[in-house]
């Protein structure tokens, strides 16, 4: 398949959840994590984009998505940080 529509796909199951609710606790938990995961891609995304001019570059995989996302803004700069003195 391509990109576009798996994207498309997930997209509209978020939304969907969204406007109806999850009926069960699993079910939303799962959904839940589905958006902080694809909300830490944004923000590694950005990231990237913005901090491109200064030689920083962050990769964007499930493992960093998930800190970005579960963490925020911090996990974001601890990433950034590992990245520039660790590796």
């Amino acid at each position: 398949m391509e990109p576009i529509v798996i994207i498309s796909i997930l997209g509209g199951l978020i939304v969907l959840l969204l406007f109806s609710g999850a009926p069960f606790k699993p079910l939303r938990f799962i959904g839940q994590f589905a958006v902080k995961l694809l909300i830490g891609a944004l923000f590694l995304f950005f990231l990237n984009a913005a901090g491109n001019r200064y030689g920083i570059h962050v990769p964007i995989n499930f493992a960093t998505s998930a800190v970005s996302g579960f963490l925020g803004i911090p996990g974001l700069a601890a990433l950034v940080a590992i990245q520039t003195w660790i590796l």
